[in-house]
């Protein structure tokens, strides 16, 4: 690099405040003399001093537009230096492709630096030179960052997402290009709403702008993107349905706020019908957005405090800027959310030239068709800091007439002049008789004739029916069919409960509360067995866990599963007795005694050597799944009456009427 001279990076804020206004202005006349030095080297020249792995001209770029876009007001860049950087940049992205030059935060301060009108032809050109793809590149992992932060809600850093949005929208205003990259898929709308979410009003604002930004950036592209705007208008609309169903807000969503606050839908509906766009499926998505916007007051009213001029001092920059009516102040925040970078003072103006409407503001701001003397006006212009205020009116005024006197009937009274007599007068309810006159007053009382005749209609020897062997008191029937609809609501969470208490005991993990658990097969057939859904089933879950004595009732409820092939005896006995019992049914089967279970008149049935009457008509504890023992205790109860057993309260009867005596 013998023919082009070095460049030094251009210092941070701290090392400029420190310089005089001579050294200021004698280096940045340096710095455009040396760029300019560049910019007429020929192409293989500065495509070499590009390519060295140390270049100076792109460290004095970057560092330049890093700093330049603090907007330090003490030392700011000098217009001749602002047009060699902006040719230096221009020249060395259509020659060769530097990775600093194309990143995301060179074009985002570039974009921040210089006004929409000398940005687009720059960005048009990085976006389709040969080497645009390491700018999609950069971008891309900008946007995949900023979905990641946005999805995570709450748990993301906020003030990162903030800060990166508030750096990405100059980018999306100066370039419909980055707006189309921005918006292809749906993933980056979707982390839009998802941080939207959360209530963070300073990241709220900048969303709305991004949002706002990327969606009329599809219609300035060149050929326009109306296809994809009616797609990204449809997800939208989408998304506030959606919202609008749950249990929040309807009002609190992003796509209420966009199209309330910001002048989308008009400026979609005015460039569509330019272009001849204005198709009835676009016009019908539209109209769909109109219905969200918000009544009434958008903006909440932001309060001044304002302090009570005792005339004792002199007007301050504070009062002055406490006095600036809140209408006014509102409407500049409007255009400020949107253009963060304009001064107070610029966007008044905007407003008194077009009659203080803020969407013909943002429109003229956007396609930068201002009036000449705004367009070369200072956009970083602040309000006045003096405004000439009147004195205060000190002239003294007639006193107003009194408002007039009501009166009514009993003005005027005894009681108003004071002049009733006190023994008229009585605290809260005033008796009117006392209670022995009450009981000498028998004016009242039931005559002497009514008397008698209730004691003639009362019968001294009638007495109560006896219920003392009534079927209900001595337990005989219960009559049970109020209680059937009852018990089968029961018998069903019985099962319920059996069925979700084996698969829990089986596999705990099927209760888990995530996707993949409820797509699983075995948690489908825990549905198709209970017929409850998966948030039921995963509570019945959680309660189970938290409560130990119902884990503790439900292990010893279903510990028996019914499958107990021998009863054993509960009786004591010798040893002697004991070992002669050991198989009774069979011994006694074969000697035709009176054994349970055998031939005899026992209480199991018909035994195998005779055939006596049994009370079952079979060993109704005999192993389970044989023929016989299923019959039997099919037929248990087939010898006793339809409702309780009403042979032995009858033979009870019949034995009391003879005096308790038998025979």
């Amino acid at each position: 690099m013998a023919g082009l001279p070095s460049l030094a990076a251009y210092p941070p804020a701290e090392w400029r405040h420190k310089l005089s206004s001579a050294e200021w202005e004698s280096l940045q006349n340096s710095w455009s003399a040396l760029l300019q030095a560049y910019i007429s080297s020929p192409e293989s020249e500065l495509a070499k001093a590009l390519s060295e792995e140390d270049s100076t001209l792109i460290r004095f770029l970057t560092t330049f537009a890093q700093e330049a876009a603090s907007h330090d007001a003490s030392h700011p860049p000098s217009p001749t230096l602002l047009k060699a950087v902006l040719q230096s940049t221009k020249q060395s992205i259509s020659l060769k492709p530097a990775s600093d030059l194309y990143s995301f935060d060179y074009l985002a301060n570039l974009a921040k630096i210089y006004p929409k009108k000398l940005m687009t032809p720059l960005l048009s050109l990085a976006f389709t030179s040969p080497h645009a793809a390491a700018i999609e590149s950069s971008l891309t992992t900008q946007k995949k960052s900023l979905i990641t932060n946005l999805d995570a809600g709450i748990r993301g850093d906020l003030k990162l997402a903030e800060a990166s949005l508030t750096k990405l929208n100059p980018l999306l205003h100066a370039s419909p290009n980055a707006c189309t990259l921005f918006l292809a898929g749906d993933d980056f709308v979707d982390g839009l709403i998802a941080g939207y979410k959360v209530m963070n009003p300073p990241l709220r604002k900048v969303i709305i702008a991004t949002l706002y930004l990327c969606l009329v950036g599809l219609v300035e592209a060149r050929p326009a993107k109306w296809s994809m705007l009616s797609d990204e208008l449809f997800a939208l609309k989408s998304a506030a349905d959606q919202h609008k169903q749950g249990p929040l807000n309807a009002n609190d969503s992003l796509v209420p706020e966009l199209v309330t606050s910001t002048p989308l839908l008009k400026v979609l509906m005015v460039r569509a019908e330019a272009d001849d766009a204005a198709t009835p499926n676009l016009k019908k998505r539209i109209a769909a957005l109109e219905a969200f916007k918000k009544g009434g007051t958008v903006r909440p009213k932001r309060l001044i405090q304002r302090r009570v001029d005792k005339g004792k001092s002199k007007q301050t920059s504070h009062d002055v800027d406490a006095e600036v009516h809140i209408h006014r102040m509102s409407q500049i925040t409007q255009v400020q959310d949107l253009f963060p970078d304009l001064g107070a003072g610029f966007v008044a103006k905007c407003l008194d030239e077009y009659s203080e409407d803020v969407e013909q503001v943002v429109a003229n701001l956007l396609s930068e068709s201002l009036p000449p003397h705004l367009a070369t006006a200072d956009r970083s212009e602040q309000l006045s800091s003096f405004h000439p205020q009147p004195q205060p009116d000190m002239a003294p005024q007639p006193t107003p007439p009194q408002l007039p006197v009501r009166r009514n009937i009993y003005d005027d009274d005894e009681l108003d002049r004071l002049a009733v007599d006190t023994t008229k007068l009585s605290f809260g309810k005033r008796p009117e008789r006392t209670a022995d006159q009450l009981l000498r007053d028998r004016s009242s009382a039931p005559g002497k004739a009514a008397i008698l005749s209730a004691l003639a209609a009362f019968d001294s020897d009638d007495d109560e029916r006896d219920d003392t062997y009534d079927a209900d008191d001595v337990g005989g029937t219960v009559d049970a069919s109020a209680n059937q609809e009852a018990d089968g609501a029961n018998d069903t969470k019985d099962v319920n409960e059996e069925a979700l208490f084996g698969a829990f005991q089986a596999n705990p993990r099927i209760f888990d509360r995530d996707a993949a658990t409820r797509r699983s097969a075995a948690r489908g057939k825990l549905r198709g067995d209970t017929g409850m859904a998966d948030e039921a089933i995963e509570g019945w879950a959680l309660m189970l866990t938290r409560n130990a004595g119902q884990m503790r009732r439900l292990e010893a409820k279903y510990a028996f599963s019914g499958q107990q092939r021998q009863l054993d005896r509960t009786a004591w006995r010798d040893s002697g007795a004991e070992d002669s019992d050991v198989g009774g049914g069979d011994t006694a089967a074969a000697s035709g005694g009176r054994g349970r279970g055998g031939g005899g008149r026992g209480r199991g049935g018909r035994g195998a050597g005779g055939g006596a009457r049994g009370r079952g008509g079979g060993n109704v504890a005999g192993p389970t799944g044989e023929k016989g023992t299923e019959n039997a205790r099919k037929n248990k109860e087939a010898n006793k009456g339809s409702r309780a057993n009403h042979n032995r309260k009858a033979g009870h009867a019949k034995k009391m009427a003879r005096g308790g005596f038998a025979g």
